[in-house]
C-alpha cells in the first residue's frame, strides 16, 4: 500500500528497523544538524526528533541515507516508474514486455493531479518560529527549510500542469528578515522557478509561492528530479508515490493536501534582501548575497506534522542518494534527447555540477586511419545546452567504441583511460567567458565563469607511469610531491595570493619539468595546498581540484602554446587548485558541538553503537 503521510513512512521504517528516536530534547542549533551528518556518514538509520528545542513538532532526518532505504522506500513503485521512462525513452521496450504494455496506462493513472476541497494539512496555522529552527554549520545566517518543496506556476500560462515543484532553500530566520514575515528564497541559475518569477515580473505582477514539506516521501524527491520538458514534477510526485498528488486552492495559492507543513507566500517584483551564508553541498558555505524574500500569508500543517530535513556539505551526504536514483531513472532519457550520448555521469564527490564524465558514440569518419575527436566534439555542445548539464564546469567525454565496457560511474577507470589517449595539444576546448553553478565560487563573480571540454578518442597514446620519474625536481616554493593514480601526481606550493604570482610561480614549474626525462607518462599535474591530503584518495582529489580551479584561469602546461586562439601544451596539463584568496570557507564542525553530540553515543543512549 502507498504512503499517504510522512507518519506513514516513518512507522514502517520503525517497524523494520530503519529508524531511531531520541526522546531527550536536541537543540535546533547546529545540534540536530551534527547528529544527522554523523549518523549519516556511518550508514546509520533514520533518526526520529520527539523533542526539538523552541518547537511544537516533532522531526525526522537521514529518510533517505542509505540507497537501500530509499529503495525500500519505494519499493512499490521504483520499478514500474523506471518502466514508464523506459517506455518513453524506446519505443521498442513496448513490443519486448506487451504484458508491460498493457500495464503501462494503469500505472500511469496515480500521475494525474487531484484537486480536493480540503486535506489534511488545513488541520490548523502556526508561525514561522514555530516551525524547528534548524541552523547546520557556525556560519549559516540563520535557520533553513532544507526538504522543502517550493511550488510556483508559470502566470503566462497558469495551471498545475505548467507548475514547477522544486528543492530551494528557504531562510526563515536572521539577517534583516521580518520575523515570522519575511522568508528568503534562494534560487540556482538554471531554474524553472527563474522562467516563472521572470514571467511575473514582465507582467508587474507578485508571484505566487506554496512551500510544502513532509508529505508522502516521494513528494520530496520529486522536487529534486530532472523531468523531460513538460513533464509537472507533481505528475511524477503521483507515479512514485504510487498516489494521486491532492491539491487544494485557497486564497490564490495552491497546498498540497498530504503536505505536513505548507507555507504560503508572495515574492514582489524587485524586492531582494541579503540572504545566507549557508553551508552547502560543495563543501563550502555559499555567501550573503542578495535575493528575492517571501512575504508570508500563511503556515498551515496537518494534525500530527513531522518536520523532514536534511543537511548538505561536502559530499557524499545523503542528498548524495537522491543523485543516484535521478540518474538511475532519468538515464535512459538521455540517449533518446541526444543521440550518440551513451551516457553521462555527474560526479557526486566533486559536488555534481563541476565535473561531468561522458561517453558517446565517433562515427564521422569511420574510413580514417586514426580516429579523433569529432562526433564526440558535438556531442559534448549538446550536453552542455542539456538541462542540468548545462551548469557542467569540467566535461571529459570519450569515444565509446574505444572502451565498450567502460562503466561511466567508475570515475578512476574513466580518468585512466583518457590520460591514456589524452592530446593536450588538440582535446582542450575551452569557454572562457560563461555561466557558472550558482553555488561555485571558483569562478570570476557570482553565476560567471567558465568551462573546460576534454575530449578523447582513439588509441592509447601513453603508459602512464606508477611512480615518480627519477629526476622529478621542483623550483623553490614546490615541495612534496605525491602519485595520487597512475598518471597523476599532488604537487604542494606555497599559498595563493594572485593570478599574477601564480601564473609566475607556475610557468616557472612548467618550464623546469620541460627537460624532466619520462614526463610523458605523467600527463596531469595538480598544484595544491596540502598534496599529502590530495593524493590520499580519490574522492579528496576529484574534490580539490574540481571545485577550486577555475578552467579559463587556472590550468597551465609543459610546453603551453597558443595558436588561432587554441591554448595546448605539449607536454604535462598543470591545474591549479590552490584555495583562491576570493573562495568560499570550507566547512567545518563547531568542536563544542561535537562534544555535546557525543552524549547520544554513550553506553544507554539511542546511537550507542551507531556514530
Amino acid at each position: 500500500m502507498a504512503y499517504q503521510s510522512l507518519k506513514d513512512c516513518v512507522q514502517d521504517l520503525e517497524k523494520t528497523g530503519r529508524l531511531v528516536r531520541i526522546a531527550e530534547e536536541v537543540s535546533p542549533d547546529l545540534e540536530m544538524a551534527e547528529i544527522q551528518r554523523r549518523v549519516n556518514q556511518a550508514g546509520g538509520p533514520a533518526v526520529f526528533f520527539e523533542r526539538v528545542e523552541g518547537s511544537p513538532f516533532p522531526a525526522v532526518s537521514n529518510l533517505f541515507g542509505t540507497s537501500e532505504r530509499a529503495r525500500f522506500i519505494f519499493r512499490r513503485t521504483l520499478e514500474s516508474v523506471k518502466r514508464l521512462v523506459r517506455f518513453r525513452a524506446d519505443a521498442r521496450e513496448l513490443l519486448k514486455n506487451p504484458l508491460h504494455t498493457i500495464e503501462a496506462p494503469f500505472r500511469a493513472l496515480p500521475a494525474l493531479p487531484l484537486r480536493s476541497r480540503s486535506g489534511p494539512v488545513l488541520h490548523a496555522q502556526t508561525r514561522l518560529d514555530q516551525l524547528p529552527q534548524i541552523k547546520c554549520w557556525p556560519l549559516d545566517g540563520g535557520a533553513f527549510i532544507l526538504l522543502g518543496q517550493v511550488y510556483t506556476e508559470n502566470q503566462e500560462k497558469p495551471g498545475i500542469f505548467s507548475s514547477n515543484l522544486g528543492m530551494y532553500r528557504i531562510q526563515i530566520s536572521g539577517n534583516d528578515y521580518e520575523p515570522n514575515r519575511e522568508a528568503g528564497l534562494h534560487y540556482q541559475i538554471r531554474r524553472d522557478i527563474g522562467v516563472h518569477h521572470h514571467a511575473a515580473l514582465n507582467r508587474g505582477e507578485p508571484l505566487r509561492v506554496s512551500i510544502f514539506v513532509g508529505g508522502p516521501p516521494a513528494h520530496s524527491f520529486a522536487a529534486v528530479m530532472a523531468l523531460p520538458q513538460g513533464m509537472p514534477e507533481v505528475c511524477f510526485a503521483g507515479a512514485l508515490a504510487g498516489r494521486n498528488f491532492r491539491y487544494i486552492r485557497k486564497n490564490g495559492y495552491v497546498l498540497s493536501a498530504d503536505a505536513d507543513f505548507c507555507i504560503t507566500g508572495t515574492v514582489f517584483p524587485g524586492e531582494t534582501k541579503p540572504e545566507g551564508p549557508f553551508g552547502d553541498h560543495l563543501g563550502y558555505y555559499s555567501l550573503k548575497h542578495p535575493f528575492p524574500y517571501l512575504l508570508i500569508d500563511g503556515v498551515y500543517h496537518r494534525k500530527d506534522a513531522i518536520w523532514p530535513f536534511t543537511v548538505v556539505g561536502r559530499p557524499p551526504q545523503e542528498d548524495s542518494i537522491f543523485g543516484e536514483l535521478v540518474q538511475e531513472i532519468a538515464g535512459p532519457m538521455l540517449p533518446v534527447e541526444i543521440p550518440g550520448v551513451k551516457s553521462v555521469h555527474a560526479v557526486d564527490v566533486a559536488g555534481v555540477h563541476p565535473l561531468l564524465l561522458a561517453i558517446g558514440s565517433e562515427r564521422y569518419t569511420p574510413y580514417e586511419k586514426e580516429r579523433r575527436p569529432q562526433e564526440i566534439l558535438t556531442l559534448a555542445n549538446s550536453i552542455l545546452g542539456y538541462g542540468p548539464c548545462s551548469l557542467a564546469k569540467y566535461l571529459f567525454i570519450i569515444a565509446g567504441e574505444d572502451a565498450p565496457h567502460l562503466d561511466v560511474g567508475d570515475s578512476q577507470a574513466f580518468f585512466h583511460h583518457v590520460l591514456e589517449r589524452v592530446d593536450w595539444t588538440r582535446d582542450l576546448h575551452f569557454q572562457t567567458r560563461t555561466t557558472m553553478d550558482t553555488l561555485d565560487y571558483s569562478g570570476t563573480g557570482l553565476n560567471e565563469g567558465s568551462k573546460l571540454v576534454v575530449a578523447a578518442a582513439g588509441p592509447q597514446r601513453r603508459q602512464l607511469l606508477t611512480a615518480l620519474p627519477d629526476e622529478f625536481r621542483l623550483p623553490s616554493g614546490f615541495r612534496k610531491p605525491a602519485l595520487i593514480m597512475p598518471g597523476v601526481a599532488a604537487i604542494e606550493a606555497r599559498p595563493f595570493m594572485s593570478y599574477v604570482s601564480a601564473a609566475s610561480e607556475i610557468e616557472d614549474l612548467a618550464k623546469l619539468l620541460e627537460g624532466v626525462r619520462g614526463l610523458g607518462g605523467l600527463p596531469l599535474l595538480i598544484v595544491t595546498d596540502d598534496s599529502l591530503f590530495t593524493s590520499r584518495n580519490l574522492s579528496n582529489f576529484i574534490w580539490i581540484t574540481f571545485t577550486r580551479s577555475n578552467p579559463s584561469h587556472d590550468l597551465y602546461g609543459v610546453g603551453s602554446f597558443t595558436k588561432y586562439k587554441h591554448w595546448g601544451c605539449s607536454g604535462s596539463l598543470i591545474i591549479d587548485a590552490r584555495a583562491k584568496t576570493h573562495h568560499a570557507p570550507v566547512l567545518a564542525e563547531d568542536p563544542r558541538v561535537t562534544e555535546r553530540v557525543n552524549r547520544f553515543a554513550a553506553p544507554g543512549k539511542p546511537l550507542h553503537g551507531i556514530i
